[in-house]
């Protein structure tokens, strides 16, 4: 397991656990990993609004320059952006800094692979044992790589995405969109993307602001209120809400409701499939399974895989996926490119409406119902992996069980739905997912094994 490198990359506290000396070290082993397989890497980095962006971008790249790396700074761009500008643009690696939905005292570093992926999990146990053992190859003094900057990484990616979707579809049917950028680095992008394709648009909190003002950079219901009211006030088709560095996108439909990420999943993947006429989906084992009814209705397969969006990205590539993407709010659509895209979820799920003719609200309602409970408890990072193997042990005998998955955690299917239990990649704690078609079944089942855990965690 990785120290450092956490679900999305690394992330803490600035100037605490996230520092210039930290960020320094990694640019060092990062150049240090590239240099032995290209002789002169280019290296794009680029950040979202964070107040400590500058701060860590410069500590990085010198790290990075120091070894003989070219770093190309695209400024400050939505992670997909700079995703589309690596793998478009031939870069060797890309550099994101950004802490997504965290509060605005969070930063992180995102590593970003040369086809546009993040870093998978080996890339960055290779990067972690160089800075550890502080085994880098820095360059002679006539080798040390230049920076320069590139300011057309944002237009280059709205023109990617207008490129893939049906343009004239969407000026035919004008639609009225509240978009809630949360003051993040979507500001930069979507409400140019959404004038292109001939949107109505109300924007809320569409300024780059790095405290974030407007609310919290999750778009969790509770940061949405504002959305919501909006949406109906102004009698828009739909709200669309993106987490800080806009790899995510959240809707509200045109009554005001919110629509949970595993719903806009499904659907996505219900009218991709239909029209694919079958393939291969990819999602992790935290999905509900109204998008498994979906796609199977279309003759499509579907593959789980751990949580996380690089190990879907890397299972679609594998396996020529159609579709694929995680239940919160993180849809990757092949036909752009292999990570989460907020904006281009956008202009999709827009596309889906105006091809089937329906409002937002009736394409939810044609997606299976099911009651999903989420909760979590504390649980130190050095009893993770002790926690895991005792949930295991414990829940193998269990008569209630029908299956066991074991893909990332333990995951239970029991009668009239299923539990899963795993670790935390980012954070000091133990979630616990549950699902039934019974609100009473999901909250059972959270609590029996939520109690389990505990006891595990808390007799160590």
């Amino acid at each position: 397991m990785t120290k450092l490198f956490g679900t999305n990359g690394i992330r803490g506290v600035v100037n605490e656990d996230m520092n210039c000396e930290l960020a320094l070290g990694i640019g060092k082993a990062w150049g240090t990993y590239l240099k032995k397989t290209v002789i002169r890497p280019k290296v794009a980095i680029g950040t979202d609004a964070r107040l400590s962006n500058h701060m860590l971008k410069n500590a990085i790249s010198a790290g990075l320059l120091s070894t003989g790396c070219d770093v190309i700074d695209v400024g400050l761009v939505p992670t997909p952006a700079l995703q589309y500008a690596v793998k478009e643009k031939d870069f060797d690696s890309g550099v994101v800094i950004t802490a997504s939905h965290n509060p605005p005292q969070f930063n992180g570093i995102k590593g970003v692979a040369s086809d546009g992926t993040e870093f998978s999990k080996d890339v960055e146990e290779d990067i972690e044992k160089i800075y550890f053992e502080k085994n880098y190859l820095l360059a002679e003094w006539k080798g040390v790589g230049k920076l320069s900057t590139w300011d057309d990484a944002v237009d280059f990616y709205i023109d990617g995405i207008l490129s893939n979707v049906d343009v004239d579809l969407r000026k035919e049917r004008q639609y009225h969109i509240v978009l809630d950028c949360g003051n993040g680095a979507g500001c930069v992008a979507t409400p140019i993307l959404l004038e292109k394709l001939g949107c109505k648009i109300t924007e809320l909190y569409c300024e780059l602001d790095g405290t974030f003002p407007g609310h919290n950079s999750e778009p969790v219901p509770e940061n949405l209120g504002d959305l919501i009211q909006k949406v109906t006030e102004v009698g828009a088709d739909l709200g669309a809400a993106q987490d800080g560095d806009a790899d995510r996108a959240i809707f509200i439909d045109e009554n005001g409701t919110y629509i949970w990420g595993d719903k806009t999943l499904a659907l996505a993947a219900k009218y991709i499939t239909k029209e694919k006429k079958g393939g291969t989906t990819i999602t992790p084992v935290t999905t509900s399974s109204c998008f498994d009814d979906v796609v199977t209705e279309n003759d499509a397969e579907v593959i789980h895989t751990m949580v996380g969006s690089p190990f879907v990205a890397r299972t679609m590539i594998e396996k020529n996926a159609v579709f694929g993407g995680e239940e919160n709010g993180g849809l990757i659509f092949p036909e752009m490119q292999y990570c989460r895209d907020s904006a281009m979820a956008i202009a999709k799920i827009m596309e889906i409406m105006a091809r089937e003719n329906k409002a937002l609200s009736e394409l939810i309602k044609e997606i299976p119902i099911y009651e999903v409970h989420k909760t979590k408890m504390p649980c130190p990072n050095d009893k993770k992996e002790m926690a895991m193997k005792e949930l295991a042990e414990q829940t193998k005998d269990d008569r209630d069980v029908i299956k066991v998955d074991e893909t990332d955690g333990v995951k239970l299917y029991v009668e009239n739905g299923w539990v899963l239990m795993r670790p935390s990649g980012t954070e000091p704690i133990f979630r616990i997912y549950s699902e039934s078609k019974s609100k009473d079944r999901s909250e059972e089942l959270a609590l029996k094994y939520k109690r389990l855990a505990e006891e595990i965690i808390n007799s160590q």
